[in-house]
């Protein structure tokens, strides 16, 4: 098997190329493995993106074993790119994430970008806020996370799929996973052994609205 290219290697290039050139893809090579220093690195880019409150309630159970590939096929309904792909990336969302709020907003007075009694103010507010709040922030944070992976992934090289359709209950028993968290989808990260289907999008004019919604 070989090993991805390392980043340093990699040419720059332009953003708005790795938007427009990143597709889903459901067939990977798999001699191709990535390390888990560089998946490291790539989660570390992802987890710039905003947060509710800067909570950062996504969290990530990475699976890059053989065996535990086969496990999740039939979890994933025999999704060939779940044992084709170098890992399959897990996005969790931490229904208790409130838990960090001391954490996080102490390391910002530590830096200086906050005033200490501006951080406990944001502290005890965030920790009582509602499960059903958690759980909203949960599934955008999880989604702004996951976009920012796809792109990082796609300017390196590689090649994603998230994927929404597993069976989530199966999952979490199959895995371990304490019902704090809640699934979010998976993501399939290796190299594209065929390319991904373009697709076609509705024209911006049919989604796009400036300050009122037709009444239909």
């Amino acid at each position: 098997m070989t090993l991805s290219q390392a980043p340093q290697q990699l040419e720059p290039q332009n953003f708005f190329d790795v938007i427009r050139e990143r597709h889903s893809v459901r067939s990977y090579d798999t001699s191709v493995i990535i390390p888990r220093e560089e998946l490291t690195e790539m989660l570390e880019l992802a987890a710039l993106a905003p947060s509710s409150a800067n909570m950062q309630s996504w969290r990530f159970l990475i699976i890059d074993s053989p065996e535990l590939k086969q496990k999740l096929l039939p979890i994933a309904f025999n999704q060939q790119q779940i044992i084709e792909a170098s890992a399959v990336i897990t996005v969790l969302g931490d229904l208790e994430s409130n838990k960090k709020a001391a954490e996080i907003y102490g390391q910002a007075v530590k830096a200086g970008l906050m005033p200490e009694e501006t951080a406990n103010m944001f502290v005890e507010r965030i920790q009582t806020r509602s499960s059903e709040d958690s759980r909203r922030a949960a599934f955008i944070d999880c989604g702004l996370i996951s976009m920012q992976l796809m792109l990082i992934a796609r300017a390196k090289g590689f090649d994603t799929v998230p994927m929404g359709g597993y069976d989530k209950a199966a999952f979490m028993e199959a895995f371990g996973v304490s019902d704090r968290y809640v699934p979010i989808m998976l993501i399939a990260i290796g190299k594209a052994a065929k390319p991904g289907h373009t697709t076609t999008r509705l024209p911006i004019e049919n989604v796009m609205f400036f300050n009122e919604m037709p009444q239909v």
